[in-house]
């Protein structure tokens, strides 16, 4: 049986080398890759384990997964962590979920070359995980600034609908400040501008969106940003999710004719 798994490991690998080998510098390469963490609780169940643990390795996985980001070039990464919905679970399970995120945003603090941006409603997000990730966010930003290859956007309390409801009202809110009349703030308003307001502010929209577990949906997951993202649809849990699996997504990527509606 070890013997079995060694082999099967060595092969992963030099497939993951074909495959990297495949994947050219530039245009085959997602700037800004979303991931949807999907299937803790079902890997945890199906393994006879319990919630919190299945949740412990899925945060295990998403470390390897900035890694691996980094390797092949990858600017952005955005991870949906917590929805709003989410923090109606049950008590119990929110304060394991919000005890394992907090450490992991500390964990990709920790990181030389990656910076952590909060993306979400943190008004909603509970003591003590909001001001834990506030923390994580200012240490991050406070490491030399060439030395950060990877932005880590990390979706907590977020919602796609309440994220552009969000953008509007600090839109409106900007203009009323600047002394624009409602009529003059509507004759202004366009996609740039609801763009310009949004959580992801100044970064380049998603690529590429991968969702594990076999769930073909968004979920509320950046609505706006989406509109021409390419997706990608995996089986496998996130604890399950490989390597080989994020190259084979960038491989699927690479080969796609992004036509922009045109």
């Amino acid at each position: 049986m070890r013997v079995k798994g060694t082999l099967q490991s060595a092969l992963y690998r030099l497939y993951d080398r074909r495959i990297v080998r495949r994947i050219a510098p530039g245009e085959q390469v997602p700037r800004h890759v979303g991931i949807i963490t999907d299937g803790n609780r079902r890997w945890a169940k199906e393994f006879g384990t319990t919630t919190e643990h299945g949740h412990r390795m899925g945060a295990g996985r998403i470390l390897e997964f900035l890694g691996w980001c980094e390797e092949i070039g990858v600017e952005v990464v955005t991870l949906y962590v917590l929805s709003k919905e989410n923090l109606a679970r049950p008590a119990e399970e929110v304060a394991a979920l919000t005890d394992i995120i907090a450490r992991m945003a500390s964990d990709i603090a920790d990181r030389e070359t990656a910076s952590v941006q909060l993306v979400g409603d943190l008004g909603m997000i509970p003591e003590p995980l909001r001001s834990q990730l506030i923390g994580a966010q200012q240490r991050s930003a406070s490491g030399e600034p060439t030395a950060k290859l990877l932005t880590v956007n990390v979706a907590v309390g977020y919602g796609g609908r309440q994220e552009v409801v969000d953008a509007v009202r600090s839109w409106l809110t900007e203009e009323r400040a600047a002394g624009a009349t409602i009529d003059e703030a509507l004759a202004s308003l366009s996609e740039d501008c609801i763009s310009e307001h949004l959580y992801t502010k100044g970064q380049p929209d998603p690529d590429l969106i991968i969702r594990t577990s076999g769930e073909q949906r968004l979920s509320g997951f950046l609505m706006w940003q989406s509109a021409y993202s390419e997706f990608y649809f995996c089986e496998a849990y996130w604890p399950d999710f490989r390597r080989t699996d994020f190259l084979r997504a960038v491989r699927s990527y690479g080969q796609r004719n992004r036509r922009y509606g045109r």
